[in-house]
């Protein structure tokens, strides 16, 4: 299948950005992409674009790979040290205290992490260590949960922690796997993510399939405690002012989960899931986009309001909107 990935589909615009301000209105930018739409059944509702050509979920796969932890015979001590497995934190004080922790019960340290350092994400955190001259952190890039319950998920199966991120390795071997079983797909390819863990390729179709069938599985199972974790802590999954983490406040059971390049997945037990790749691979097109699909599962219109239509600053107002295509109506 390596082929469908080196070339692109002919998608449709899902996103428009209109800009005004005088008597005229122009279609200033568009963003194309496939978008997916399943029932709770799993059987599509609505399809834009190339639904079954494989893409990088990127950190849209994080639920389903967290399942693999626990599968694996991880037993986090608690639900929150679980949400930070699966989460892309602000690296705010909170999310790095909390994976050193998750690091430390397992024996471990930052120094066995294999993300990168970084800067917190959250801006008023990276700020102060800026002033401070503080230098980047591995706790403090935003797959650090992932790669602290990784090698936490190593410690408990007996694997070794050294090469925990190649691809041979058993850990990884049980996240391909595990992947390809919740997806309902083979992975189509796999690279190396941004965190320098591998990243696998499967369809937006496959990635509603799978964390769907996690909204819906019978509490105790290892895919509803991820589920149930991420929606009871949503500020772990991001952070202070973060789609994720305000969307799963806003509507009751939801569960979202935003990916690097374009990729966002959302869904709702026994209403269904959305999941999206924008082909420009940017975020600005990705809530409403996201809240278009959630609109035809049958989530109140008032509880996506600020994401159905977001701003277009123009001087210091408000000019225009970047609002879902005829395709989504």
């Amino acid at each position: 299948m390596a082929g469908d990935l080196t070339t692109w589909p002919e998608d449709p615009v899902l996103v428009e950005v209109w800009r005004a301000g005088f008597d005229d209105e122009v279609l200033e930018s568009v963003h194309r992409g496939a978008l997916v739409v399943l029932g709770a059944d799993g059987e599509p509702l609505l399809t834009a674009g190339d639904v079954a050509r494989p893409v990088l979920p990127r950190s849209s796969n994080k639920p389903v790979q967290a399942t693999a932890y626990l599968r694996a015979g991880w037993r986090p001590r608690d639900d929150r040290e679980l949400a930070i497995a699966a989460a892309s934190h602000s690296g705010e004080d909170g999310h790095r205290e909390l994976a050193a922790e998750l690091l430390a019960a397992a024996g471990l340290t930052a120094d066995d992490l294999g993300c990168p350092p970084a800067l917190p994400g959250h801006e008023a955190t990276r700020a102060q260590w800026l002033v401070a001259g503080r230098a980047p952190e591995r706790l403090a890039m935003n797959c650090s949960g992932k790669h602290a319950a990784m090698l936490s998920a190593c410690v408990a199966a007996g694997w070794p922690t050294a090469g925990y991120l190649e691809r041979e390795h058993p850990l990884q071997r049980a996240i391909e796997a595990r992947l390809g079983e919740a997806s309902g797909e083979p992975v189509a390819a796999v690279v190396v993510d941004g965190c320098g863990a591998p990243q696998h390729a499967i369809s937006v179709t496959g990635l509603a399939r799978g964390v769907l069938s996690l909204v819906q599985a019978e509490p105790g199972t290892p895919e509803r405690l991820v589920a149930d974790a991420m929606r009871a802590h949503p500020w772990l999954i991001a952070g202070t002012g973060r789609e994720d983490t305000e969307l799963m406040q806003a509507v009751p059971g939801l569960l979202v989960k935003g990916g690097a390049d374009g990729v966002h997945v959302a869904a709702l037990p026994g209403r269904g899931a959305v999941a999206l790749k924008l082909d420009d691979g940017g975020d600005r097109g990705r809530t409403p986009a996201l809240a278009a699909g959630l609109l035809r599962l049958g989530v109140p219109a008032e509880a996506l309001s600020r994401w159905v239509s977001t701003p277009v600053s123009g001087g210091e107002g408000v000019v225009g909107s970047v609002r879902a295509s005829a395709v989504l109506a």
